[in-house]
């Protein structure tokens, strides 16, 4: 596979920052990711741990029961991190990507962790997924445009319920108003954050009570 022999031969498998158990291919300076540029200006998300999935993944790693023996959907999956701290607690998970490097990514790093984590088809405008019991979602609040579609499709599942988890470092368009704060984590230089040393990421439940009709 193309996207894989580039990810192996341009990323570094190193430790997660705060969750050294957990290995990713990992960009760097000398990755030259501009290669991969689309004409839409697409961000090879993959290529890092963000903010909002390094707070889930922590929070998940630490609150393990909440995953345990469950059915788990790691919405947007980007890297695998949430996905691959799922399932070392103990989760039955799949992953939803649609970026080819990123199906890619999360391939290869489940298998550098030694966790299953196997691909699901999902549409956000479409039925819920109700083959699973909780929804773990990073950083999927990141553009106006994906805010739009992404709420109402996670309150559809809510109501339908399941679980929903969201990790996010508190960016413009994430819907404060629904959410409840579940927990705080510092999180790394990563992603879209790479001029700040620190940040904290939050772990979010989509209250059930206020979802919209």
């Amino acid at each position: 596979m193309i996207a894989a022999d580039f990810i192996r031969a341009n990323l570094r498998l190193e430790p997660v920052p705060a969750l050294p158990q957990i290995q990713l291919y990992t960009a760097y300076p000398g990755s030259r990711l501009s290669r991969l540029a689309s004409p839409d200006g697409a961000a090879p998300y993959w290529a890092y741990a963000w903010a909002g999935g390094l707070a889930l993944a922590q929070h998940v790693v630490q609150r393990s029961e909440l995953v345990t023996g469950k059915r788990v959907l790691d919405l947007g999956a980007g890297s695998g991190l949430v996905g691959i701290a799922a399932a070392l607690a103990g989760a039955q998970v799949s992953a939803a990507e649609i970026d080819p490097y990123g199906c890619a990514a999360i391939a290869l790093n489940a298998a550098a962790n030694g966790v299953n984590l196997p691909l699901a088809e999902i549409d956000i405008a479409g039925e819920v997924p109700n083959a699973f019991e909780m929804i773990l979602a990073g950083d999927v609040f990141y553009l106006p445009e994906v805010a739009a579609r992404m709420l109402p499709f996670l309150d559809r599942c809510v109501r339908a319920g399941i679980a929903v988890l969201i990790g996010d470092p508190g960016r413009r368009d994430l819907p404060v108003d629904r959410l409840i704060e579940v927990a705080s984590y510092p999180v790394a230089d990563v992603g879209d954050v790479r001029n700040r040393s620190e940040r904290v990421g939050m772990v979010y439940a989509l209250n059930p009570q206020q979802t919209s009709s």
